[in-house]
């Protein structure tokens, strides 16, 4: 409890608005909201997520996690996510320390540290773990390095190694080895999701991405399936809307023109499926925005 409460002073002394802060520790961000949010929309990258406090939901395909104080958020794959802080107010922000993860460091970790990766299929790319006193001390130590900047690039990456060990230690996180092996069945699936999230707008190809994976189509989309919680298309199909949405309101394009950009042939296909994600139409949905910020 002492911990948390040093992690909640030190994210409170850093960061004093609302917002995502990037920090000059690469890969390391900090999260801040002072009241329950709506439903956000975003893709989550490998990254180790632990909130010192406040509450979250994510929202993965059908799927609800929920995570606080008391537990932690690990992502092996990027992964298109909704996500609402469910538990937060001025007196108690919502505070959140997100680090990216680095496959070839994990995979390091592993090798040097002997880890055991089980035989059983990885499973989702999304983990919500028990916290443990360990992996907080080395979080404050990474945050802490904060106040001694000229310390960061000597001490930083061997900090980093040990939240990583941490985070191995917990059997829950037995998937985050499969990913991290290389020539792993999850492994082949994450490169190929890695590929897909940068390259949602072109024509999707399953038997092409399967031969890249090294698998057969049926058991790549079954792969495919158990990692992310839906299909290649469905995958491909959140991420067009995501970033679609982002165009309407960040680049003020006209609807049918974001729809092209991110791969749609049909402007009414897009307005139909943009309403089924969003609840709205385009061009009602960026006016609801745009009144709320």
């Amino acid at each position: 409890m002492d911990r948390i409460k040093e992690l909640v002073g030190l994210m409170e002394s850093s960061v004093t608005m609302d917002g995502t802060h990037e920090t000059s520790i690469p890969g390391l961000r900090f999260v801040r909201a002072s009241q329950i949010s709506q439903a956000v929309h975003s893709v989550y990258e490998p990254s180790l997520c632990v909130v010192a406090q406040g509450t979250k939901i994510v929202m993965l395909g059908k799927e609800n996690y929920k995570y606080d104080s008391a537990s932690y958020l690990t992502a092996s794959v990027h992964l298109p996510i909704t996500g609402q802080v469910v538990k937060a107010s001025p007196k108690y922000p919502y505070l959140c320390v997100n680090l990216q993860l680095d496959m070839e460091q994990i995979f390091e970790v592993i090798q040097s540290s002997n880890q055991v990766i089980p035989s059983q299929s990885p499973g989702r790319g999304l983990v919500i773990s028990r916290v443990d006193d360990s992996l907080i001390e080395a979080v404050l130590r990474l945050i802490r390095l904060l106040e001694t900047p000229h310390d960061i690039s000597v001490l930083a990456a061997s900090v980093k190694r040990e939240i990583i060990y941490r985070v191995l230690q917990n059997d829950q996180n037995n998937s985050l080895k499969h990913f991290a092996l290389i020539g792993s069945k999850a492994q082949r699936v994450a490169k190929v999701i890695e590929v897909l999230s940068r390259k949602f707008a072109q024509p999707l190809k399953v038997d092409e991405m399967a031969k890249e994976a090294r698998m057969s189509s049926s058991s790549f989309y079954y792969h495919f399936k158990e990692v992310t919680g839906m299909s290649p298309i469905q995958y491909q199909k959140q991420l067009r809307l995501q970033e679609a949405r982002r165009l309407l309101l960040t680049e003020n394009l006209e609807a049918a023109e974001a729809a092209f950009q991110v791969g749609y042939e049909s402007p009414s296909h897009f307005s139909r499926e943009y309403s089924r994600r969003f609840g709205l139409s385009p061009i009602k949905d960026i006016r609801r925005l745009r009144e709320m910020f």
